[in-house]
């Protein structure tokens, strides 16, 4: 894999996680040697099973917000541990926060030893509930410090702080990547998400359980458009941050909608409390991405959506 460095050999935290798994399969597809880290809090060895027999792929199972080593050269961090639904963070708090800072540190240390080009992988979630609309990389954002969903928001927040702070201090060749909404397969049915949670009920027979009014917006985005952004600005020389995300804007009640037609059910629609701080809004502006990594997400999105449903309707 080349770009401004040649990248033989990389390490990715949360590299047995949704997206994780994902960019580890397309990184062994480019001939590119993977270590992965991963204390399977929320990923799983059935993601990254199909590499069990490659002598060119290791899971390392252990929690990166310790301090760790990988013998031998290094040339790409790509740092993706953390929990990352709202299901999880809730439910895991400590540690999501311990990720962010210790986990973003320790993998930031390594990069910083080896002489390798880090990537952190951040989040919309900096923005919160967003007063300015689309989210630009300029924007500041509108955060509840303390909110229930403060220790995902903070985390990811801190993160882009110490990793500007490792590369304006001590020169680590860093970039960070704002990661929107992404879907595909491998996301866990009970992950309390939009998508695998009106596909799954969708399946079942199940009310889809829209959360307020539905009129919420998300843009979400296929997965192996994320891992190519990822990939992009990973390979690329510029510092971000850089929204990764789908334009393409709706409802959370049209997605419930689309996902059930998709699916041929006739479900019902449920209405639900709306969760705290839920965002109102959430739409990345990637002009970015477009100009900088010459990315953009190329997946339609019924075809990605229908992927993801046919991985769904064949786990056991």
């Amino acid at each position: 894999m080349d770009g401004p460095r040649t990248v033989r050999r990389a390490v990715v935290t949360g590299g047995a996680g949704f997206v994780g798994s994902h960019l580890c399969d397309r990184l062994r597809a480019e001939g590119v040697r993977v270590t992965c880290l991963d204390n399977l809090l929320t990923g799983s060895e059935d993601n990254v099973a199909a590499r069990s027999h490659d002598p060119d792929f290791t899971l390392d199972v252990r929690d990166v917000s310790e301090p760790f080593d990988v013998p031998g050269p290094v040339d790409l961090v790509l740092h993706l541990a953390s929990p990352a639904s709202p299901h999880d963070y809730t439910r895991h708090p400590i540690e999501t926060l311990r990720a962010g800072a210790h986990g973003t540190a320790n993998a930031l240390d390594l990069a910083h030893r080896k002489g390798a080009r880090f990537l952190l992988a951040s989040t919309s979630e900096v923005y919160g509930d967003p007063l300015v609309h689309p989210q630009t990389e300029m924007y500041w954002g509108n955060v509840n410090p303390i909110g229930p969903r403060s220790q995902y928001d903070e985390a990811k927040r801190f993160a882009e702080a110490l990793t500007t702070a490792y590369r304006t201090t001590l020169g680590v060749d860093t970039v960070i990547v704002r990661l929107f909404n992404t879907y595909g397969p491998r996301m866990r049915p009970k992950d309390g998400r939009a998508v695998p949670t009106f596909i799954t009920q969708a399946l079942a027979g199940e009310p889809l359980t829209v959360a307020g009014d539905g009129s919420q917006t998300r843009s979400i985005c296929y997965v192996d458009d994320t891992v190519s952004g990822i990939l992009a600005a990973a390979t690329s020389g510029h510092p971000g941050p850089v929204n990764l995300g789908n334009p393409v804007e709706l409802s959370i009640l049209d997605l419930a909608h689309r996902i059930r037609d998709l699916c041929g059910s006739a479900s019902p629609v449920a209405f639900v409390d709306r969760p705290v701080d839920d965002p109102g809004l959430r739409r990345p502006d990637i002009s970015l991405a477009q100009s900088a990594l010459g990315w953009q997400p190329v997946v339609d999105f019924e075809k990605g959506l229908a992927m993801t449903i046919d991985w769904f309707s064949r786990l056991p």
